[in-house]
């Protein structure tokens, strides 16, 4: 083998390797961007069986977004003791964990307010995870009250290296109009949006689309869920709704978005099993839809 074969084997050789060692639903064919499952869809089980069944569909990657009596996650009444063994199972089940969804209370005292969702932010920064998840509120009476907590919150999650994020999920952060005016009342750069097509359907019945649009730019992630009509179940598979799942990825394409996509829903079976495999259908249906966009 003289020098140019020895170098073009150990090359292609590399390559090859390289390409074995990315998994398929980590890397769609498209725009590459990463693809994680959320556990709400098994929740009727432990969470320990929802970590199992989570890599057994196919993802690397999860979020602690659906709460239990058992599962506190980043809750302010989380122990240090529970947070430390929770971060054991995650790692120990092969799985990260990106993201804490947090619940924030605004018919209290603002400071009290803010010393709870700063002690989530804490216990987010201690699992590591990348990001903290706020669904907004639904009283017009709580709006300033959660803009300020929100914008202490930004400032805070950013010395802990921690980004907050907020999803459309009605009231406040209903549509585009809504979410424009909680950013703007916030004021933070390290306020930003994890992007909901099923919800903008659930609780508005506007086109997910045309509301993306004036806030794609503003957009580090998306949570997948399809959903048919307003008030209607989202607890089903991917292209059975109304989410125009390409055009809302090219959308995001064109804003420069760059993931991750969570899956947070897909239609729960009989078992944890049968629930895996719905959840595994629509980690395929992103990656088709990816690979061609």
């Amino acid at each position: 083998m003289n020098r140019r074969e020895f170098i073009e084997t150990v090359a292609g050789g590399a390559a090859a390797a390289l390409a074995a060692s990315r998994s398929p639903w980590l890397e769609a064919a498209g725009v590459g961007w990463p693809v994680g499952c959320f556990n709400r869809p098994w929740t009727t089980w432990s969470f320990d069986e929802t970590l199992k069944q989570i890599k057994a569909a196919g993802y690397h990657t999860t979020g602690l977004l659906t709460r239990t009596k058992d599962e506190p996650f980043i809750g302010a009444d989380a122990t240090p003791e529970y947070l430390a063994a929770l971060g054991k199972r995650i790692a120990a089940s092969g799985l990260t964990a990106n993201m804490g969804a947090l619940r924030s209370r605004h018919d209290i005292p603002l400071d009290e307010s803010i010393k709870e969702v700063r002690k989530q932010i804490d216990h987010a920064a201690s699992l590591k995870l990348s990001f903290v998840l706020s669904f907004g509120v639904d009283k017009p009476e709580e709006y300033d009250h959660f803009n300020k907590v929100m914008s202490d919150a930004a400032a805070y999650a950013q010395e802990k290296g921690v980004r907050l994020v907020m999803k459309p999920h009605g009231g406040t952060s209903g549509a585009s109009d809504e979410i424009v005016m909680v950013m703007k009342a916030v004021r933070h750069p390290n306020f930003k949006i994890w992007y909901d097509a099923g919800n903008i359907v659930y609780y508005t019945g506007k086109d997910p689309v045309e509301e993306l649009k004036p806030i794609a730019q503003h957009v580090t992630g998306f949570c997948a869920k399809d959903c048919a009509a307003p008030k209607s179940d989202v607890m089903i598979q991917f292209g059975t709704g109304k989410v125009d799942f390409p055009s809302v990825f090219r959308t995001l394409k064109a804003a420069g978005f760059n993931g991750p996509l969570m899956v947070e829903c897909c239609k729960v079976g009989a078992t944890a099993e049968e629930t895996t495999i719905n959840a595994r259908a629509n980690r395929t249906f992103l990656e088709q839809v990816l690979a061609g966009v």
